[in-house]
């Protein structure tokens, strides 16, 4: 008798547990300032939220998918899904965590500039316009940023605009990799519109290091080759120096 009493609440125990309302979890946990939740439905392990409010960007119809499995191993994964066709923001792929860190695969990435800017104010009155995919591989925390990264950015028809005129940025690819824990972004000129190739490195506390060059095409618009010349002197091969180092504003 003992023992059906110990399996039956073992068995209640494990029901309640998968059988468990995520809106009672949201309801119930410390959320961060300035993050708020609505609509929640279905489990703690296979659920959909209607919204997640995170600041000044909102993000729609997110959806999660718990592997139970992978919890027998000390490591937390889940498929997620992000927006529908008319959202801001759309992602789909593979989030995860573990003792060594956060990891992502497999996840595809589709918004526009006026998700990722929000209400930001630009220094000249500028403007930007253009939509952005991320499409990574593989990403596993490291330090101080990452241990392993391979994927890449798309930039399309993106345009800046500001008090000093007008530049089309046209579209951009670029590499995706992790250099010594910093995540850095590689140009290749065959790959853009402007010119443009050298590297970007993100390292911790939001210090950006830029390393490339640029030179004069046919894409570029008359007020984008007189800016160049602000650069500096360009070398035999034509190319102007754009070096940059220091820390990204909000990061």
């Amino acid at each position: 008798m003992f023992k059906k009493i110990v399996i039956g609440i073992l068995l209640y125990v494990v029901f309640l547990i998968v059988l468990l309302p995520a809106s009672l979890v949201v309801a119930l946990a410390p959320l961060p300032q300035g993050i708020s939740i609505g609509g929640v439905t279905g489990t703690l392990w296979q659920g959909e939220a209607a919204t997640v409010q995170i600041k000044d960007r909102q993000l729609e119809q997110v959806k999660w998918d718990i592997h139970a499995l992978k919890l027998l191993t000390g490591a937390l994964a889940a498929d997620v899904q992000i927006g529908g066709r008319t959202s801001a923001l759309q992602m789909k792929g593979e989030l995860g965590w573990s003792f060594s860190g956060v990891h992502v695969a497999n996840l595809k990435l589709d918004t526009g500039h006026g998700f990722l800017l929000a209400n930001t104010r630009l220094p000249f009155g500028a403007k930007v316009q253009g939509d952005v995919s991320l499409m990574l591989t593989e990403y596993r925390q490291g330090q101080p940023l990452c241990d392993s990264l391979a994927g890449k950015v798309f930039i399309q028809n993106a345009n800046l605009t500001n008090q000093f005129g007008e530049y089309p940025l046209g579209s951009v690819e670029l590499n995706l990799a992790c250099d010594a824990g910093q995540v850095q972004l590689l140009a290749m000129e065959d790959k853009n519109q402007l010119g443009l190739t050298g590297t970007v490195l993100l390292a911790d506390a939001g210090k950006l290091v830029v390393k490339a060059k640029i030179r004069e095409t046919d894409f570029q618009t008359e007020d984008m080759k007189k800016a160049l010349a602000f650069l500096g002197r360009k070398d035999a091969e034509g190319y102007y120096p754009l070096v940059w180092q220091g820390k990204v504003p909000g990061l």
